[in-house]
């Protein structure tokens, strides 16, 4: 996680044998639906934006991967009145809770060598997903190979401008390094290689490919700055663990980030998408 974003960085050890939603960030945990929900007020705009840009809407059937609490999957039915909407993740309690016409529901492991939703689709979607799993090339490919002809696949994930040791340190920094390097120890979380996406895209066989980096302002009391510091809370087992930072330092930055002398910049969400272009006759 130390490595620059979308530079070679240094030669990853071996995966991490922990998992998302098991040994961080685990679904049961009290609130864990409001800190993901605290990202979906960050993001949902940005990419709603996005896939209505690339022309979701009536007549499509989408899939979204890792829904999480299923903000993205509703937005696609209410509001660009998409066809359906299968909502995937290995949890699907937060999925499951407020059912809605056209919505289904599927609770299984994305990286599992016989996933397969049965279907193809206009549009698969899968946000902050990838980050957190190994073989991103085989399952960008994968992936793929769900959408129909013509069909869209976006992906998103976190780059952090911040994540460079020459950069000046702040108690936001120094947590924020803290907290790569223990997701990584963890459960094999890796930014460093995000902006390599629209390549692994292209090299699926993807045509049209695109992508967009939004970094969100760290403002006191923004859904963005309340979910760094739920995260941080969340994840600090993980982040005292490297040595890097204490628990003293991780209150410290969280008070950092609700006071008015922050003037860091956030991690931001870079956004690859691609379209399956049947080939010319």
């Amino acid at each position: 996680m130390c490595a620059h974003p979308g530079t070679d960085g240094p030669t990853p050890g071996p995966r991490a044998a922990g998992r998302y939603g098991e040994d961080v960030f685990p679904p049961d945990l009290v609130g864990e639906g409001d800190r993901i929900d605290l990202g979906a007020l960050t993001y949902d705009d940005i990419t709603m934006a996005r896939l209505r840009d690339l022309g979701a809407g009536p007549g499509w059937n989408c899939l979204d991967l890792g829904a999480g609490t299923g903000t993205v999957s509703r937005r696609l039915l209410r509001e660009e009145h998409v066809d359906s909407v299968l909502a995937v993740d290995r949890d699907v309690r937060f999925l499951t809770a407020h059912p809605l016409p056209g919505l289904d529901v599927m609770e299984a492991d994305i990286t599992a060598p016989d996933f397969d939703p049965g279907r193809r689709f206009h549009l698969v979607h899968a946000r902050f997903v990838l980050m957190h799993l190994p073989e991103r090339p085989r399952l960008i490919s994968s992936l793929t190979r769900l959408l129909l002809p013509g069909g869209v696949l976006v992906i998103s994930d976190a780059v952090d401008p911040n994540d460079d040791d020459a950069a000046d340190a702040t108690p936001y920094t120094r947590v924020m390094r803290a907290m790569w390097q223990g997701l990584r120890n963890t459960i094999g979380t890796d930014v460093s290689r995000i902006t390599d996406h629209p390549h692994l895209l292209r090299a699926a066989g993807l045509a049209r490919v695109g992508a967009e980096i939004r970094v969100p302002p760290l403002l006191p009391g923004s859904p963005i700055s309340r979910f760094w510091a739920d995260t941080w809370d969340r994840a600090r087992a993980a982040i005292v663990a490297t040595g890097q930072v204490d628990d003293a330092s991780v209150d410290a930055a969280m008070a950092y980030l609700d006071s008015p002398d922050c003037a860091d910049l956030s991690a931001g969400m870079l956004t690859a998408w691609g379209r399956n272009d049947p080939a010319p006759d």
